[in-house]
């Protein structure tokens, strides 16, 4: 059984354990680097997963209270594009990958950025190449929009990213 909820400063140690080991596990899926993240102190790891109107991070615990997956929401602040928001970091232990966890954190993620006011879509960027991530976000109703060929470069290896959107 996987609960969902809403991660905060509690939770900054075992978040930063997990995105370490996300960005270890699949470096091409992420933004950001190991070698980046692994300095962060727990006090830049708490305020990352302080949660606002606008910004929140969701994990997924297993039965004996292990976090095996998180995804993050953030809404546009500048008022052209505040009716957008962006999924990052979306990442689910291996071992727990094709169980539905990716789905459940997703869905929950959407359910509460719909509480935002005047939120009308949320994109999400992912690896052309992650066939099953893509296929989970089109069955959430994600469309592509578009292609960055290049779009990620990591110790000389690019990756293409596709675009989806969801209208909400």
């Amino acid at each position: 059984m996987i609960h969902i909820r809403l991660l905060d400063a509690t939770d900054a140690n075992r978040y930063h354990a997990l995105r370490l080991r996300g960005l270890t596990t699949n470096p091409e899926a992420f933004g950001s680097t190991y070698e980046r993240e692994v300095g962060f102190t727990l006090d830049f790891v708490e305020q990352r997963l302080k949660p606002s109107e606008d910004k929140f991070t969701l994990g997924a615990i297993d039965s004996e209270g292990v976090l095996v997956g998180i995804a993050t929401f953030v809404r546009e602040s500048s008022t052209k594009i505040r009716h957008k928001g962006n999924v990052f970091g979306v990442y689910t232990t291996p071992e727990m990958r094709g169980q539905g966890v990716g789905r459940s954190l997703l869905l929950a993620l959407i359910e509460r950025a719909r509480d935002c006011e005047g939120l009308e879509q949320i994109n999400i960027a992912v690896i052309t190449d992650n066939a099953p991530a893509r296929k989970l976000y089109q069955s959430l109703g994600f469309i592509s929009y578009g292609t960055e060929h290049h779009s990620l470069k990591y110790e000389g290896q690019y990756w293409d990213e596709d675009y989806m959107a969801l209208k909400l």
